[in-house]
């Protein structure tokens, strides 16, 4: 290993501005920035982005832009360490808040990047995911994977506000990222909530499907009393060291809903601080319910219902229930597929 390497400036001028007139550049000189030793270098920043205070601009937002100029109503959450220009919660994750208001209509379109929502507040919401309609209600998870058509509308009162999760950054990033716009809406081929009928329990599929081809995304919408059920069942036989943490997954498989993100559910019991085994992965944390601490890489970050955190790769987390009689539950957005996929995937204890 070298420990010291050569310079540009140790290269004749010419010689390296005649390397630049033809669009090369010496390694050597940018090795170490681009294959540091031991872990990455890190540009993700840990970044809480507190709901009390970003709620009034989305709400001013509504009343600035009419949904017919915007689309799509969102605030983006920018991590300042990657630029808040290239809209990155983490260098592969991309989150925002989006709104919309009783009567509008988020227009029917589908596009490259996976993307999925998770309702912070508001009723009457909808998302119609290739020909189904799925109502959005508080902590529920709806996937808009690639390439399917999905619009959003609201029949209800009062704002209804979620957070979007996208891979937008990796698909930007290779050169991938685009839409295509739908004339009119979709006609509605499946009945409302008609996965959440034929996947209502897990471990049993519908008996078809083991002898059809199985659909890609059989799962749209999970929902959030469902999922806390299920971690106050596993708390229940989970040790206290153990963290209590539940993923959504494809039902046919097993494995991750989506092909580049990855999405979880954790309980916090009463007064517990838990240390989260350290990863290769980036992850935003949201605040479903209760209030506590993450300790990440040493520095605290205190959290409130509906905040968001970001989380670099490689971060040691400790996370603490601020209660010591109530429970509180967060949603974890990951790139661990990705990073499985990529054979770069690591836990360290």
């Amino acid at each position: 290993m070298s420990e010291q390497l050569g310079r540009v400036e140790d290269l004749p001028k010419d010689y390296y501005d005649g390397l630049v007139s033809r669009n090369t550049l010496p390694l050597w000189p940018s090795l170490r920035a681009m294959l540091p030793h031991g872990m990455p270098g890190r540009r993700t920043q840990p970044v809480m982005w507190r709901y009390q205070d970003v709620r009034p601009d989305l709400i001013k937002a509504g009343e600035l832009t009419p949904i017919e100029k915007a689309e799509r109503r969102v605030l983006v959450l920018c991590n300042p360490g990657l630029g808040l220009q290239n809209m990155q919660a983490t260098a592969s994750i991309y989150i925002g808040l989006q709104l919309i208001q009783p009567g509008e209509t988020a227009p029917n379109h589908r596009h490259t990047p996976s993307a999925v929502r998770f309702v912070i507040e508001g009723e009457g919401g909808f998302t119609v995911v290739n020909g189904e309609k799925l109502p959005m209600e508080k902590g529920d998870l709806i996937l808009t994977p690639p390439g399917l058509w999905h619009e959003h509308g609201h029949e209800g009162r009062g704002p209804v506000i979620w957070l979007d999760a996208l891979d937008l950054p990796l698909i930007y990033g290779i050169d991938a990222s685009y839409s295509t716009e739908a004339q009119r809406g979709q006609p509605l081929r499946k009945a409302t909530g008609d996965c959440n009928l034929r996947y209502a329990q897990g471990g049993v599929v519908p008996y078809a499907a083991l002898d059809d081809k199985p659909e890609a995304f059989p799962l749209l919408r999970f929902p959030w009393k469902d999922v806390r059920a299920a971690l106050q069942s596993l708390a229940r036989v989970t040790p206290a060291a153990e963290p209590v943490q539940l993923a959504y997954v494809n039902p046919h498989t097993g494995r991750e809903c989506l092909a580049t993100l990855g999405f979880s559910a954790i309980l916090l019991r009463p007064g517990e601080s838990l240390r989260m085994k350290r990863r290769s992965a980036s992850a935003v944390l949201h605040v479903v319910e209760g209030a506590g601490q993450a300790q990440v890489d040493g520095a605290t970050h205190d959290f409130g219902a509906a905040d968001t955190l970001a989380l670099p790769t490689h971060a040691q987390v400790t996370l603490t229930n601020g209660s010591a009689t109530g429970e509180t539950y967060l949603f974890m957005v990951d790139d661990a597929p990705l990073h499985r996929k990529l054979g770069i995937y690591e836990v360290f204890e």
